[in-house]
């Protein structure tokens, strides 16, 4: 009993400092970026009169800040599909013993060890006017260009270099989600699967009541994981395209970082970041609560 005790304050005064660091560094200062949405620093020297809600009012009635939700929302959505279902359809193959799955599950993988500044930088050279993609319609005779990060062209009302970007989002994490589902696929009982077919179930069928409902959990964490990096995304943007033109691939993310550090509105950038830490939170906390819940019972 007493060794218990000895061992457990041990523990506590070993993670003592690390928590701190983490109360100071974390919830420390989400708790002063709070603070400070909440007065009239827009300026370098400080200001901390207190001017209620009006920094957030200013900004849902910003046409910037109302592309940056609306830009968030789409790429989001479209994001979540194209590696939920590419990622899914890859994993299948593999399972499937395709022939050289070693070779081709690097090769997937291949991606997600790069960091978003690098893909930026590569999806940002092939969709160049000059070199990349242009340059193979050229190779075939078309003389025309197109421009990716300049053209007004739009589709459903989105321009072409948010497709753009999300196309390169999508590249670099579907290998991320075809680990996942290739880890749940592998886990299913052959046994299951050979019953059905004893049965006379067909693939699909096997796919559609067999496998999908198994691997929902990892679909779900799958979801919850690319929709954090969504809602956060900067460096991609950033890096790839900018805010673009009239603001067609401007982020929350970009906006605070051009509002606080260029602008030295840190009021108004402390309320982008706590929103945007709202938006995080709607996604994250039910699935933590749902994991806490699954894990008591």
């Amino acid at each position: 009993m007493y060794c218990a005790k000895k061992d457990r304050r041990i523990a506590v005064l070993i993670l003592l400092p690390m928590l701190l660091v983490l109360f100071i560094f974390v919830y420390g200062f989400i708790a002063w970026s709070l603070r400070i949405s909440f007065t009239d620093w827009n300026s370098i020297l400080p200001n901390m009169t207190s001017v209620g809600f009006e920094n957030y009012q200013r900004l849902f009635s910003s046409q910037r800040f109302q592309t940056d939700i609306r830009n968030t929302i789409f790429f989001t959505l479209f994001f979540l599909v194209i590696c939920i279902v590419g990622g899914f359809f890859l994993s299948y193959l593999l399972y499937s013993k395709l022939r050289g799955e070693s070779f081709l599950r690097t090769i997937y993988l291949f991606p997600l060890s790069l960091s978003f500044v690098v893909t930026g930088v590569l999806w940002r050279w092939i969709f160049s006017p000059e070199v990349g993609i242009n340059s193979l319609f050229r190779m075939m005779g078309f003389e025309a260009t197109f421009g990716w990060f300049t053209s007004t062209y739009s589709i459903g009302g989105f321009n072409v270099a948010l497709i753009a970007l999300i196309i390169a989002a999508s590249w670099q994490y579907l290998g991320y989600t075809m680990a996942m589902f290739l880890a749940g696929l592998r886990g299913i009982p052959d046994q299951l699967i050979e019953s059905a077919q004893i049965d006379g179930a067909g693939e699909l069928a096997i796919t559609w009541y067999i496998i999908l409902p198994l691997i929902k959990p990892i679909t779900f964490s799958a979801m919850i994981v690319l929709g954090h990096i969504s809602l956060k995304i900067f460096d991609l943007a950033y890096v790839m395209t900018g805010k673009g033109p009239a603001f067609v691939t401007d982020f929350p993310g970009l906006f605070m970082f051009e509002t606080t550090f260029r602008g030295n509105h840190y009021a108004e950038g402390a309320a982008i970041s706590i929103i945007m830490l709202i938006l995080v939170a709607v996604v994250i906390v039910p699935y933590l609560i749902s994991t806490l819940r699954g894990d008591s019972e």
